[in-house]
Protein backbone atom coordinates (compact mmCIF):
# COMPACT_ATOMS: atom_id res chain seq x y z
CA UNK A 1 0.00 0.00 0.00
CA UNK A 2 1.21 3.44 -0.75
CA UNK A 3 1.85 4.95 2.43
CA UNK A 4 0.10 2.73 4.11
CA UNK A 5 1.40 4.14 7.81
CA UNK A 6 -1.02 7.03 6.85
CA UNK A 7 -4.04 5.49 5.31
CA UNK A 8 -4.43 1.87 7.40
CA UNK A 9 -6.23 1.92 10.21
CA UNK A 10 -3.33 -0.79 12.03
CA UNK A 11 -0.66 1.06 10.56
CA UNK A 12 -1.69 4.33 11.92
CA UNK A 13 -1.97 3.39 15.25
CA UNK A 14 1.95 1.74 14.88
CA UNK A 15 2.96 4.69 13.47
CA UNK A 16 1.87 6.76 16.64
CA UNK A 17 3.69 4.29 18.75
CA UNK A 18 6.49 4.81 16.95
CA UNK A 19 6.81 8.17 16.88
CA UNK A 20 6.44 9.88 19.70
CA UNK A 21 7.01 13.57 20.77
CA UNK A 22 10.66 14.60 20.16
CA UNK A 23 12.88 17.82 19.94
CA UNK A 24 11.53 18.79 16.29
CA UNK A 25 7.85 19.31 18.33
CA UNK A 26 10.07 21.01 20.80
CA UNK A 27 11.47 23.18 18.07
CA UNK A 28 8.02 23.46 16.01
CA UNK A 29 6.11 24.67 19.12
CA UNK A 30 8.62 27.36 20.36
CA UNK A 31 8.10 28.61 16.85
CA UNK A 32 4.79 29.10 16.76
CA UNK A 33 4.82 30.11 20.32
CA UNK A 34 6.56 33.44 19.26
CA UNK A 35 3.46 34.64 17.92
CA UNK A 36 0.92 34.70 20.49
CA UNK A 37 -2.94 33.24 20.00
CA UNK A 38 -1.68 32.94 16.22
CA UNK A 39 -3.87 31.30 13.37
CA UNK A 40 -1.73 27.99 12.84
CA UNK A 41 -1.73 25.62 9.62
CA UNK A 42 -0.28 21.97 10.38
CA UNK A 43 -0.48 20.84 6.99
CA UNK A 44 -0.29 17.33 6.75
CA UNK A 45 -0.72 16.92 10.52
CA UNK A 46 -1.08 13.77 10.40
CA UNK A 47 -2.81 11.87 13.33
CA UNK A 48 -2.08 15.77 15.11
CA UNK A 49 0.29 15.26 18.04
CA UNK A 50 1.75 18.30 17.44
CA UNK A 51 -1.58 19.85 16.28
CA UNK A 52 -3.46 19.08 19.27
CA UNK A 53 -0.52 20.85 21.67
CA UNK A 54 -0.59 23.48 19.52
CA UNK A 55 -4.57 24.22 20.59
CA UNK A 56 -3.87 23.71 24.00
CA UNK A 57 -1.14 26.26 24.37
CA UNK A 58 -4.19 28.57 22.87
CA UNK A 59 -3.48 29.28 19.43
CA UNK A 60 -6.03 28.97 16.83
CA UNK A 61 -5.42 25.74 14.76
CA UNK A 62 -5.91 24.08 11.45
CA UNK A 63 -4.75 20.65 10.41
CA UNK A 64 -5.19 19.71 7.24
CA UNK A 65 -4.18 16.41 5.99
CA UNK A 66 -5.47 13.90 2.96
CA UNK A 67 -5.12 10.57 4.82
CA UNK A 68 -8.67 10.16 6.18
CA UNK A 69 -7.46 7.15 8.57
CA UNK A 70 -4.53 9.87 9.95
CA UNK A 71 -7.09 12.41 10.68
CA UNK A 72 -9.95 9.81 12.20
CA UNK A 73 -6.78 9.08 14.93
CA UNK A 74 -6.31 12.92 15.12
CA UNK A 75 -9.74 14.02 15.77
CA UNK A 76 -10.30 10.95 18.29
CA UNK A 77 -6.82 12.50 20.28
CA UNK A 78 -8.30 13.84 24.04
CA UNK A 79 -8.21 17.52 22.70
CA UNK A 80 -8.78 16.77 19.26
CA UNK A 81 -11.99 19.12 19.68
CA UNK A 82 -10.41 22.48 19.68
CA UNK A 83 -8.58 21.93 16.35
CA UNK A 84 -10.68 22.56 12.74
CA UNK A 85 -9.57 19.38 10.76
CA UNK A 86 -9.54 19.11 6.77
CA UNK A 87 -9.49 15.89 4.77
CA UNK A 88 -7.50 17.27 1.56
CA UNK A 89 -4.77 19.35 0.14
CA UNK A 90 -2.91 22.46 -0.09
CA UNK A 91 -5.57 23.77 -2.41
CA UNK A 92 -8.21 23.97 -0.23
CA UNK A 93 -6.34 26.63 1.62
CA UNK A 94 -8.32 29.55 2.39
CA UNK A 95 -6.42 33.23 1.97
CA UNK A 96 -3.86 34.79 3.58
CA UNK A 97 -6.18 32.63 6.95
CA UNK A 98 -3.34 32.00 8.87
CA UNK A 99 0.16 33.37 10.85
CA UNK A 100 2.20 30.52 10.92
CA UNK A 101 1.85 27.38 8.57
CA UNK A 102 4.05 24.38 9.39
CA UNK A 103 5.36 21.40 7.75
CA UNK A 104 6.50 18.32 10.44
CA UNK A 105 7.69 15.30 9.94
CA UNK A 106 9.40 15.49 6.76
CA UNK A 107 6.69 15.98 4.76
CA UNK A 108 8.04 19.08 2.68
CA UNK A 109 9.80 15.30 0.72
CA UNK A 110 6.58 13.91 0.03
CA UNK A 111 6.36 16.54 -2.66
CA UNK A 112 8.61 14.26 -5.10
CA UNK A 113 7.76 16.36 -8.39
CA UNK A 114 8.72 20.07 -8.91
CA UNK A 115 5.59 21.47 -10.42
CA UNK A 116 3.69 19.78 -6.41
CA UNK A 117 6.28 21.30 -4.88
CA UNK A 118 5.90 24.73 -6.85
CA UNK A 119 2.23 24.71 -5.95
CA UNK A 120 2.41 23.63 -2.57
CA UNK A 121 4.42 26.64 -1.62
CA UNK A 122 2.14 28.96 -4.07
CA UNK A 123 -0.72 27.84 -1.79
CA UNK A 124 0.82 28.35 1.53
CA UNK A 125 2.04 32.04 0.68
CA UNK A 126 -1.48 32.68 -0.41
CA UNK A 127 -2.68 31.16 2.63
CA UNK A 128 -0.52 33.41 5.21
CA UNK A 129 -0.76 36.47 5.75
CA UNK A 130 2.39 38.99 4.64
CA UNK A 131 4.88 38.69 7.10
CA UNK A 132 3.63 35.32 8.06
CA UNK A 133 6.08 32.66 8.74
CA UNK A 134 6.36 29.44 7.21
CA UNK A 135 8.94 26.63 8.95
CA UNK A 136 9.72 23.36 7.50
CA UNK A 137 12.24 20.20 8.18
CA UNK A 138 13.73 17.96 5.43
CA UNK A 139 17.06 15.74 5.45
CA UNK A 140 20.40 16.63 4.04
CA UNK A 141 20.89 15.38 1.24
CA UNK A 142 24.46 15.34 2.24
CA UNK A 143 23.72 13.17 5.68
CA UNK A 144 23.00 10.31 2.82
CA UNK A 145 20.37 9.10 5.55
CA UNK A 146 18.77 6.58 2.79
CA UNK A 147 21.67 4.49 3.50
CA UNK A 148 20.82 3.19 6.67
CA UNK A 149 17.34 2.36 5.09
CA UNK A 150 18.14 -1.56 5.08
CA UNK A 151 16.64 -4.43 6.81
CA UNK A 152 19.70 -5.10 9.27
CA UNK A 153 20.23 -0.92 10.48
CA UNK A 154 16.93 0.02 10.52
CA UNK A 155 14.57 -3.20 12.22
CA UNK A 156 13.38 -2.28 15.10
CA UNK A 157 10.81 -3.60 17.31
CA UNK A 158 7.66 -1.26 18.31
CA UNK A 159 5.29 -1.38 20.81
CA UNK A 160 1.33 -1.18 21.09
CA UNK A 161 -0.48 0.44 23.23
CA UNK A 162 -2.48 -3.30 23.83
CA UNK A 163 0.96 -4.77 24.81
CA UNK A 164 1.09 -6.02 21.41
CA UNK A 165 4.80 -6.05 19.03
CA UNK A 166 5.27 -5.23 15.92
CA UNK A 167 8.80 -6.19 14.15
CA UNK A 168 9.62 -3.59 11.50
CA UNK A 169 11.97 -2.82 9.17
CA UNK A 170 12.73 -0.62 5.95
CA UNK A 171 14.26 -1.51 2.68
CA UNK A 172 15.64 1.41 -0.25
CA UNK A 173 14.28 0.19 -3.29
CA UNK A 174 15.43 3.01 -5.86
CA UNK A 175 17.86 6.00 -5.72
CA UNK A 176 17.30 8.64 -8.63
CA UNK A 177 18.22 12.13 -9.02
CA UNK A 178 17.31 13.11 -5.54
CA UNK A 179 14.55 10.89 -4.78
CA UNK A 180 14.33 7.67 -2.70
CA UNK A 181 11.89 4.81 -3.53
CA UNK A 182 11.50 2.61 -0.34
CA UNK A 183 9.37 0.21 1.59
CA UNK A 184 8.57 -0.21 5.27
CA UNK A 185 7.44 -4.50 6.02
CA UNK A 186 5.78 -4.35 9.26
CA UNK A 187 5.15 -8.08 10.71
CA UNK A 188 2.09 -8.34 13.09
CA UNK A 189 1.84 -10.80 16.10
CA UNK A 190 -0.49 -12.10 14.18
CA UNK A 191 1.09 -13.40 11.60
CA UNK A 192 -0.05 -10.60 9.34
CA UNK A 193 2.22 -8.77 7.30
CA UNK A 194 1.65 -5.04 6.19
CA UNK A 195 3.69 -3.28 3.72
CA UNK A 196 3.68 0.68 3.50
CA UNK A 197 5.92 2.60 0.16
CA UNK A 198 6.83 5.48 -0.45
CA UNK A 199 9.25 7.82 -2.47
CA UNK A 200 10.94 11.52 -0.59
CA UNK A 201 12.43 14.09 -2.40
CA UNK A 202 16.18 14.89 -1.18
CA UNK A 203 16.65 18.69 -2.20
CA UNK A 204 19.71 20.93 -1.49
CA UNK A 205 19.52 23.60 0.62
CA UNK A 206 20.12 25.65 -2.50
CA UNK A 207 16.95 23.94 -4.24
CA UNK A 208 14.83 25.06 -0.99
CA UNK A 209 15.91 28.68 -1.19
CA UNK A 210 15.11 28.94 -5.01
CA UNK A 211 11.81 27.09 -4.86
CA UNK A 212 11.25 29.41 -1.74
CA UNK A 213 12.20 32.65 -3.03
CA UNK A 214 10.16 31.65 -6.73
CA UNK A 215 7.12 31.52 -4.67
CA UNK A 216 7.08 34.82 -2.33
CA UNK A 217 8.84 33.80 0.85
CA UNK A 218 12.02 35.09 2.07
CA UNK A 219 14.51 32.48 4.15
CA UNK A 220 15.13 33.87 7.48
CA UNK A 221 17.36 31.02 8.80
CA UNK A 222 17.92 27.58 7.80
CA UNK A 223 19.39 25.40 10.69
CA UNK A 224 20.97 22.15 10.51
CA UNK A 225 19.31 20.48 13.45
CA UNK A 226 17.13 20.78 16.42
CA UNK A 227 19.17 22.82 18.87
CA UNK A 228 19.80 25.53 15.98
CA UNK A 229 23.34 24.54 14.77
CA UNK A 230 25.19 25.00 11.44
CA UNK A 231 23.66 23.07 8.54
CA UNK A 232 25.83 20.26 8.38
CA UNK A 233 26.65 19.92 12.24
CA UNK A 234 23.09 19.19 13.62
CA UNK A 235 21.16 16.43 12.89
CA UNK A 236 21.35 16.04 9.12
CA UNK A 237 18.48 18.11 8.45
CA UNK A 238 17.23 21.36 6.91
CA UNK A 239 15.31 23.30 9.45
CA UNK A 240 14.31 26.01 7.69
CA UNK A 241 11.93 29.22 8.99
CA UNK A 242 10.72 31.19 6.25
CA UNK A 243 8.58 34.67 5.72
CA UNK A 244 5.74 35.43 3.19
CA UNK A 245 6.24 38.57 1.17
CA UNK A 246 3.25 40.97 0.01
CA UNK A 247 1.10 39.09 -2.47
CA UNK A 248 1.41 40.98 -6.16
CA UNK A 249 -2.28 42.25 -6.71
CA UNK A 250 -4.59 40.41 -9.11
CA UNK A 251 -6.33 42.92 -11.84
Amino acid sequence: MRHGEFRHHRLVQVYDAECPWGPDDDFFQAVVDETPAARVLDLGCGTGRLTVALAAAGHTVTGVDPAGASLAAARARPGGERVTWIEGTSALLPSQAFDVAILTSHVAQFFVDAAEWARTLGDLRRALVPGGRLAFDARDPADRRWERWNPVDSHRRIALPDGGEVRAWTKVTGVRDGVVDFTHHYHFADGAELLSSAALRFRTEAELRNSLATAGFTVDRVHGGWRGEPVGQGDGEFVVIARAGTLAPVF
